[in-house]
């Protein structure tokens, strides 16, 4: 579980909140005579921002169904065959499945097997959700074993 959230959300957070004060003040200082165009114009740049923030948003989550369909596409039977845990390093694994937070031993699994086709460390803990270390010992274990 990921305890910081992506800069990306965080900088749409910020961005949120300077606008609502940026609008805010100009509709504090707006004459009372001008305060209804300003209502307006405000309202008329919210929606906007809106929409194109909704349409960024529906596009990256697009994306990344994209991406996802893509992966699951290249997943055959030959990669899950008598031999695919084959070289799993379970005694190096072992201590990690025990601390609190511990990834599962399934998800543990499937990262043995996308290392073993060739996924780097970086991929398997950003799609995972895993531990660098764990991830490294992983794909490093992997490594020797196609070396042999």
């Amino acid at each position: 579980m990921r305890t910081l959230p992506h800069t990306g959300e965080v900088t749409a957070l910020v961005g949120v909140i300077i606008l609502m004060v940026l609008e805010m003040t100009a509709l504090a200082t707006a004459p009372a005579r001008d305060r209804p165009l300003v209502s307006g114009a405000l309202i008329g740049a919210g929606t906007a921002t809106f929409v194109v923030v909704a349409a960024l948003w529906h596009s990256h989550r697009g994306a990344t169904r994209q991406r996802r369909r893509s992966l699951t596409e290249t997943v055959d039977e030959s990669w899950f065959t008598a031999d695919t845990l084959e070289g799993f390093p379970m005694e190096d694994v072992r201590p990690c499945l025990l601390g609190k937070d511990a990834p599962s031993l399934n998800t543990l699994y499937t990262a043995w097997v996308f290392a073993t086709h060739g996924q780097d460390a970086h991929w398997i803990e950003r799609h995972l959700n895993l531990p660098a270390d764990i991830t490294r010992l992983l794909v490093d274990a992997a490594r020797q074993r196609q070396g042999h």
